[in-house]
C-alpha cells in the first residue's frame, strides 16, 4: 500500500462536524448542532439548507445517488438507492436533494421481517434520519443513517431501540448523579466492539459448499496441527493478510471509524480488528459498515472474510467483545473508580446496579447473543459459557465483600480501613485482570460483555445492556431520592443489593465443567441452546421493564421472540438441505471413487493374493459409507418432521434437540471417511487446505 497520510484521508468520506462547520450557514449549522445534541426537530427551511450543503459536498466525493441506510431485523443493513438527479428544461437535468428527502424516506417494507406484526400488502415504512449519526459516502452513494419505523410508529429496526434505550439510561443515570451533587447534564452510553473474523482463499472456498451456503463447514476432518501450540496468537502477520489489513485500515479511516488494533488471534487463519471507543449508536452503524467493508476488501485480494461465529468445528470461534461504559458530558466515566471517598460512592453505586441488572437478567443477556451459530461457539473453545457471570477481581470483590460482611478491607500493600460511604479506599484503575473466560467482566472502567458473536449487530445486547441498567438505576432513584438520611441508606442499599447478587459474581475459570456444576448449585441460569433462551424472553417481568423503560412495546417483542425463532429454523433448514446435497453430490460420490480405485488396485495384484491392507481400507470405507447413509436417513426423517411442526418454539427446540444431534451423527462417518480418502479423492478443500492456505 501507498504511504497514507492518516490526518488527512481520516473522515475524509464522512459528512461530520468539521464538514458542517464548512459548508453551512453559522445559523445554520447552530439549529443543527442543537438538533444533534437535544434531538429537538428540525425545521424544514434548516433542513433544505443541510441536504443542499450535503448534496454539494457528496457530488464532491463522486456521489451520484443518496440512500436511507438502515438496520432492519434482519441484522444487517438495508439501502435504496435514489439519484440526484432530476429533469431539467430542454432535455436536460438537474442535481437535486431536499430538505424532506432527507429527513424522511419511505421504502417498502413488506420484505422485511416484522414477526407478524404487519401483513405482506401493508408495505409502507418509513426511515428517518438520525442526525447523531454522520452521513457518508460509500459506493458514489451519499448514505444518510436512519431509523426504521411502520406507519403505525412500531420499530423495524434495532437502531430506535437502542436510541430509546440510551436516552433511558441518560435520564436515570441523571436522577442518580443528582442525588451525589453531580451536575452533569447528560449521560451517554459508549461501546468499542472487539470484531474477530477468518480470512480465507477464495478459490478454496468456492468450492465449499456449505462456507457459500451456511457461512461454516458442515463438514471437515480436524487437521493434523490446529492451535493446540499456541503459536498464532499475536504472531508475525502473514505478508497477504498484512496487505489486507493495510487496504481495511485505509477504507475504514476513509469513513470516520476508528480502527485501531489489528493482530492474529488463537485459531490459524484467524484475526480481530478493534475500534476506539465511541457513542453507541455510532459504534453501531460503524460495525455494521465494518463489516461490510472487511469482506468487500477481501474479494480485491482474492480472500473471504469469515464472520461466522464457528466456521471451523474444533478450533476457537469468532466474538465481537462489547466493551460498553457510561459518561457524562463533562467526560467523567461513571465505571472508573474515583480519587475521593465521594467519587468512590458513586462509582460503587452504579457498579452495584451492574451486578444487580446482570443478576435480575441472565436471561435477556443470553437472549441478546442468542442464535444458531454463537450455539456452536458459547462453552467452546476460547469462549465462555452461555452461564452470565461477572468478573471483577479479586481486589474489588474484596472491597464488596467487606462491604457485604461490614468489615476492615485490607487493600494489597495492607493498609486497613472501615468501609463506609464517607470512608472509602481508593480503587486502583488497573486492579482487575482480563479473564478471557467469563461473559461479563470488568476492566477497569468499562465491563466487556464477550458472549457477543462475531456476525450479531451489537444494536440487540446494547440495548439490553442499557435498558437493564437504566430500569435498576430507576428502582435505586425511587428509594434514594425519599431517603432522610442518603449516606446511611445509600450504604444500606449497596450492601443489600451486594448480599442479594453476590451469586452472579465469578471470578474463576469459566470454561471448566465444574464451574458448570457450581453455577447450577448456585441457581445461575444455563440456557445452552437459542430456543431455551427465546422461550423466556416473553416473562412477564421482562415485558414490564422494556415497557416501563419505554423501549419496546409487547407487540414489538412479540415480533422480536417471533423473529428469532423463524430465523433460527430458517438457518437450521439451510444447513441440513445443504449437508444432505453435499453428502449425496460430493462425499458419497468421492468415497466411491476412492474405493474403486482401491479394487482395481486390489484386483491387479490377484496373481499375489491381493492386499490384505488394501481390502481392509475397503472393508472400513464400506462400513462408514453404510453408516453414512443410515446416519443420513434419519437425519431427513428428523427434518421432515421437524418442518410439519406449525408452533414456532417447538420447531425450534425440534432443531436443537433433535435436527442438531441427527446433523453431528452424518457429520462423525462423513468426517472419518475424508480421514481415509486420498489427496486427490477429496470431496472439497480441507481444514489443512483453509486454515493454513494463507501466507
Amino acid at each position: 500500500m501507498k504511504n497514507i497520510n492518516l490526518p488527512e484521508i481520516f473522515g475524509s468520506l464522512v459528512f461530520n462536524q468539521s464538514v458542517m462547520k464548512q459548508t453551512l450557514p453559522t445559523e445554520t449549522y447552530k439549529a443543527l448542532k442543537h438538533t444533534m445534541d437535544e434531538g429537538t426537530p428540525l425545521n424544514l427551511e434548516v433542513a433544505n439548507q443541510v441536504a443542499e450543503a450535503m448534496k454539494n459536498w457528496a457530488i464532491s466525493k463522486g456521489a451520484t445517488h443518496y440512500s436511507h441506510w438502515f438496520q432492519p431485523l434482519t441484522g444487517i443493513t438495508a439501502e435504496k438507492h435514489d439519484s440526484f438527479l432530476t429533469p431539467a428544461d430542454e432535455g436536460k437535468i438537474i442535481m437535486n436533494f431536499s430538505g424532506k428527502e432527507l429527513i424522511k424516506g419511505e421504502p417498502d417494507a413488506s420484505s422485511f421481517p416484522s414477526g407478524g406484526k404487519r401483513s405482506t400488502f401493508e408495505a409502507r415504512g418509513y426511515t428517518v434520519w438520525d442526525p447523531t449519526s454522520y452521513p457518508f459516502v460509500k459506493d458514489h452513494t451519499l448514505c444518510i443513517p436512519t431509523a426504521f419505523c411502520s406507519w403505525t410508529g412500531e420499530a423495524l429496526d434495532k437502531k430506535t431501540p437502542l436510541l430509546r434505550s440510551m436516552e433511558s439510561l441518560n435520564e436515570q443515570s441523571l436522577r442518580i448523579l443528582k442525588l451525589f451533587g453531580n451536575d452533569a447534564k447528560h449521560v451517554t452510553t459508549t461501546m468499542g466492539p472487539e470484531q474477530e473474523y477468518f480470512l480465507v482463499d477464495e478459490k478454496l472456498y468456492q468450492k465449499r459448499k456449505d462456507l457459500k451456503m451456511c457461512g461454516r463447514t458442515l463438514f471437515g476432518a480436524r487437521p493434523v496441527k490446529g492451535q493446540e501450540m499456541d503459536d498464532q496468537y499475536f504472531a508475525a502477520i502473514k505478508p497477504r493478510v498484512i496487505e489486507y489489513m493495510e487496504d481495511l485500515n485505509a477504507e475504514l479511516w476513509k469513513l470516520g471509524i476508528y480502527a485501531k488494533t489489528e493482530h492474529n488471534e488463537g485459531a490459524p487463519a484467524q484475526h480481530e480488528m478493534a475500534p476506539i471507543f465511541t457513542t453507541s449508536n455510532l459504534a453501531a452503524d460503524q460495525n455494521q459498515l465494518t463489516m461490510e467493508i472487511m469482506k468487500k476488501v477481501a474479494r480485491r485480494h482474492g480472500l473471504i472474510c469469515l464472520l461466522h461465529e464457528k466456521p471451523f468445528a474444533g478450533v476457537a470461534g469468532s466474538g465481537k467483545h462489547n466493551n460498553w461504559s457510561i459518561a457524562t458530558d463533562k467526560g467523567e466515566n461513571l465505571f472508573a473508580p474515583g480519587k475521593t471517598p465521594r467519587d468512590n460512592a458513586q462509582f460503587l453505586l452504579f457498579l452495584t446496579a451492574v451486578i444487580k441488572a446482570v443478576d435480575d437478567n441472565q436471561d435477556l443477556l443470553r437472549y441478546s447473543v442468542a442464535s444458531a451459530g454463537n450455539d456452536h461457539r458459547l462453552g467452546v473453545i476460547e469462549a465462555p459459557p452461555a452461564i452470565m457471570s461477572i468478573y471483577i477481581g479479586d481486589e474489588l470483590e474484596a472491597v464488596l465483600e467487606s462491604i457485604k460482611e461490614d468489615k476492615s478491607y485490607a487493600n494489597q500493600v495492607g493498609a486497613k480501613l472501615n468501609i463506609g460511604v464517607d470512608v472509602l479506599p481508593a480503587i486502583p484503575k488497573d486492579s482487575t485482570d482480563r479473564n478471557r473466560t467469563s461473559p461479563f467482566a470488568f476492566t477497569g472502567n468499562r465491563f466487556e460483555f464477550r458472549s457477543v458473536g462475531s456476525s450479531l449487530s451489537i444494536s440487540g445486547p446494547n440495548t439490553i445492556l442499557n435498558s437493564i441498567l437504566a430500569n435498576t438505576l430507576c428502582d435505586f432513584a425511587d428509594e434514594l431520592e425519599k431517603s432522610k438520611d442518603f449516606d446511611r441508606d445509600l450504604q444500606a442499599l449497596i450492601k443489600r443489593e451486594i448480599s442479594a447478587h453476590w451469586k452472579i459474581l465469578f471470578n474463576g475459570n469459566g470454561y471448566t465443567e465444574d464451574w458448570v456444576k457450581e453455577a447450577e448449585k448456585r441457581g445461575l441460569k444455563n440456557y445452552r441452546t437459542t430456543p431455551e433462551a427465546i422461550e423466556h424472553y416473553l416473562d412477564k417481568k421482562n415485558v414490564d421493564l422494556f415497557t416501563r423503560m419505554q423501549i419496546y412495546t409487547p407487540e414489538e417483542m412479540q415480533s422480536h421472540h417471533d423473529i428469532k425463532l423463524e430465523k433460527y429454523c430458517q438457518v437450521l433448514n439451510i444447513e441440513v438441505n445443504t449437508m444432505v446435497e453435499m453428502v449425496n453430490k460430493d462425499i458419497l460420490p468421492s468415497c466411491f471413487k476412492y474405493m474403486n480405485i482401491l479394487a482395481d488396485t486390489n484386483a491387479k495384484m490377484a496373481n499375489l493374493g491381493g492386499s490384505s491392507v488394501i481390502q481392509n481400507l475397503l472393508r472400513k470405507l464400506d462400513k462408514l459409507a453404510s453408516q453414512l447413509n443410515v446416519e443420513l436417513e434419519k437425519l431427513e426423517d428428523s427434518h421432515a418432521k421437524t418442518k410439519e411442526i406449525k408452533d414456532l418454539l417447538a420447531a425450534a427446540k425440534s432443531y436443537a434437540f433433535e435436527v442438531l444431534p441427527a446433523m453431528q451423527k452424518v457429520r462423525n462417518a462423513a468426517d472419518q471417511i475424508e480421514e481415509l480418502l486420498s489427496e486427490d479423492c477429496k470431496p472439497f478443500p480441507s481444514y489443512e487446505d483453509l486454515l493454513f492456505s494463507v501466507q
